[in-house]
Parts: structure tokens; C-alpha cells; sequence
């Protein structure tokens, strides 16, 4: 029998727990995880309370460039929300089981709604650095499942992935993104491991297989919210076009540059997503 996994119920408990003590008990209406370059949204959370995740018990310290590795607890458009400026990725040489981590977390804390975020390649021809894709569905290409080991209390064993991005969210989203005067496109978000960009070829085989965006994160987080029974809603800002379409290599430079170029868009979106929340 497989041993308990040091990312599962009972280590998302102690984490919450440790959480609650600097944050108080309000039960958040979303979790929300904020990819690289996209963690101004932080900044028009109010009350805010932050917490380093090196003092969350089960998180490392976060790595990568424009992850500020920071849990916020406060209002957004007056709704109780937990926001994470920053995740883990697997290829930093964290288990699946890690990747999906703080998922477990924000559940514990009582979040039912997950709110993902991340920054990736376009592969889409039509696509241009800058557009916000509203995730419909992914490809899991990492090789690995956050799900393999003992089953988790309160885990779906085989948990159904045929609708991953919540519907009803997708179609709220597409109605706010219209009100507010927001481009949206929509597509499959293709999850690799990492830590390298794709070859041209590569791209290639992405696309026939159905990817519209490619990135190193995100699908793990997904797959612990489905297995959890959480409702998923998520937008990927296309920060580049991938090798082989993009005239020019590519660099973790350009991706937070654009990201910081459109991230009023897409904070005014998830504010206006968070607020309408039933």
C-alpha cells in the first residue's frame, strides 16, 4: 500500500491551519493562482493580508522571475478572496504532487472556486502577443499526474476530465470580457514540463494535436481542483508567439514584458469575474 503523500489531505490541513492563524477564517468565494508576470492583480486586493510562502508549512520558496511567492488574503471587488502571487512548477524539480499542492490548500480553506492564470506561447497563427485566451480545455504533455499514489480523503479516485474549465464560468467570462470592452480569445491550453521553450518542430506537433497555447504550469492545479470536485475557470495571456511562428527567439524577458503590458486587461476581468460570483 502506498504511503500517505506529503502533499495530500492532511499536510493541505496543517497548511490551512497555518494559514487561518495569520489570516483569520473567512471562507474565500475563489482561490486564485497568479502566473509569472500577472501578480499586479494583488495590488486592488483590499484589507490585504500577505504571507510569505516560505512560512506556509509544505511550500518552498518560489524560484522563478516574476513569481512574488506571496499568499494574499483580502476583498477583491468586495468578495473574500486568496490569491497566490506565484506556484510551483515541476520543472524547478518538484513532484506533480507538489505542482498541485496549492490547490489542496485553498480548498482547505474553503475556496470551491479555482481562478487560473498563466503566461504562454501562442501557437494559434491567428494569435498576437498580448491577447488573453480564455482556457477551454487541456492537453496534459508533462508526463506526470499530481493523482498517482494512495488516494487522497475527499479525492475523486478517477475523477472525470470532460469538462476540466467549468462551462457556466467560461460563458461568464466571455459576457464580462464583452461588457468591459476586453478581446477574448479561447482555446486548448497544452501543458509541457519544461524548463526549455519548444522546437519549431515540436510546435508543430502541438498543433496537430490541439494545442492553441502552450506553457510549463497550470495543468497539475487543474487536475487536484477536478479531483476535488472544485469548479475551474482559467485565462492564459499569450506573451509570445511560439518557435517557428515568432520571428525571433524566445526569452522569459518578453514574456513578463507582456504581461505587464495587457495586465489592466486582465485584472479588471477577474475582478469583474470575482464580483458577479453567485
Amino acid at each position: 500500500m502506498s504511503a500517505p503523500s506529503p502533499y495530500g489531505f492532511a499536510s493541505a490541513r496543517l497548511a490551512a491551519s497555518a494559514i487561518r492563524q495569520r489570516i483569520g477564517t473567512e471562507l474565500p468565494v475563489a482561490g486564485i493562482v497568479l502566473g509569472s508576470g500577472l501578480g499586479g492583480l494583488a495590488q486592488r486586493i483590499v484589507a490585504a493580508v500577505s504571507m510569505p510562502f516560505g512560512d506556509v508549512p509544505g511550500f518552498p520558496t518560489v524560484t522563478v522571475v516574476g513569481h512574488a511567492g506571496q499568499l494574499i488574503a483580502g476583498t477583491l471587488a468586495g468578495r473574500q478572496v486568496i490569491a497566490l502571487a506565484g506556484r510551483f512548477h515541476m520543472y524547478e524539480g518538484h513532484d506533480a504532487a507538489l505542482a498541485g499542492f496549492s490547490v489542496r490548500v485553498l480548498h482547505a480553506l474553503g475556496a470551491r472556486t479555482l481562478f487560473v492564470s498563466n503566461a504562454a506561447g501562442g501557437i494559434r497563427r491567428t494569435f498576437r502577443a498580448g491577447d488573453l485566451m480564455l482556457i477551454r480545455d487541456q492537453l496534459n504533455l508533462t508526463g506526470r499526474n499530481p493523482l498517482v499514489g494512495a488516494l487522497e480523503p475527499g479525492d475523486e479516485r478517477f475523477p472525470d476530465m470532460s469538462e476540466p474549465y467549468d462551462n457556466e464560468y467560461a460563458r461568464q467570462l466571455g459576457a464580462h470580457a464583452l461588457t468591459l470592452g476586453i478581446p477574448l480569445q479561447e482555446g486548448v491550453y497544452g501543458g509541457l514540463l519544461g524548463p526549455t521553450y519548444e522546437t519549431p518542430s515540436e510546435v508543430r506537433m502541438l498543433a496537430a494535436l490541439g494545442a492553441d497555447a502552450v506553457g510549463m504550469s497550470t495543468v497539475p492545479e487543474v487536475i487536484v481542483a477536478r479531483a476535488l470536485a472544485m469548479r475551474v475557470a482559467g485565462i492564459s495571456c499569450i506573451t509570445n508567439l511560439a518557435a517557428g511562428i515568432s520571428p525571433h527567439p524566445l526569452s522569459h524577458a518578453e514574456v513578463l514584458e507582456t504581461t505587464t503590458r495587457v495586465a489592466s486587461r486582465f485584472e479588471a476581468l477577474v475582478e469583474r469575474f470575482v464580483e458577479r460570483l453567485a
